[in-house]
């Protein structure tokens, strides 16, 4: 499999990026970006890019992919919608278009969180702009999966860029053993969610809007690397 990856510096993104180098079935790793992953490594690519709502100086280069693992965001905190829905809406909205159009066939696969709505009812502001953004990519690409982690664990040493996230995994951490045993259904590694996105992509999931529950399932069906 031929994969492409927005958001691989983030802290979800770089676990993402690990399971798509670590396992056999993907052959080939474009990252889309604006700030180099630092990694080196055969399967990988790094493609420059600024402009997340025009990707036409770069739509030669995205032929051939199977899927799309998107996981570019931002938390909500201290935003206004305009500003937000430019990042959560307007970029992956963008990406799909771009990508499909250059791979006709590719799955797009899109990292939103648990508690997103699609129903437009939410009083949360997020939660309403994430679910039309997954009503959004489902409409425009059937092979498309939202995946709605609740918890994640980052890879060891990744640290958040938002400083409230810092915040909190500096707490939270030392408690994940202690989560996964009480609540296994609401939490999940970064580098588990890669392997999911892998295996939904190759083999098809059983629904396709996925909570952490589905998430980790479909972690468990790729084979050990």
């Amino acid at each position: 499999m031929r994969i492409i990856i927005f958001g691989a510096t983030g802290m979800v993104g770089q676990g993402v990026l690990e399971a798509c180098l670590r396992d056999e079935a993907v052959t080939d790793v474009l990252v889309v970006g604006r700030t180099p992953t630092g990694r080196d490594h055969p399967k990988l690519r790094e493609l420059h890019h600024e402009d997340f709502t025009d990707f036409t100086a770069v739509q030669d280069q995205l032929g051939g992919y199977d899927a799309c693992f998107y996981c570019l965001g931002t938390s909500a905190a201290g935003m206004k919608e305009p500003a937000y829905r430019v990042v959560s809406y307007d970029f992956p909205l963008a990406a799909a278009r771009a990508l499909l159009a250059a791979s006709p066939d590719l799955a797009f696969c899109y990292v939103s969180g648990a508690g997103t709505d699609g129903t437009g009812k939410t009083r949360m502001m997020w939660a309403r702009v994430k679910g039309e953004t997954e009503n959004a990519l489902l409409e425009l690409d059937q092979r498309s999966f939202m995946f709605r982690p609740a918890f994640i664990m980052p890879l060891p040493g990744t640290k958040a860029k938002t400083k409230s996230y810092v915040l909190l995994y500096r707490v939270v951490t030392p408690l994940y053993p202690l989560l996964r045993r009480i609540a296994p259904r609401y939490v999940t590694t970064s580098l588990q969610l890669g392997q999911a996105m892998i295996q939904a992509t190759r083999s098809g999931a059983p629904r396709h809007v996925l909570e952490t529950a589905d998430i980790n399932e479909l972690a468990a069906a790729r084979p050990a690397m």
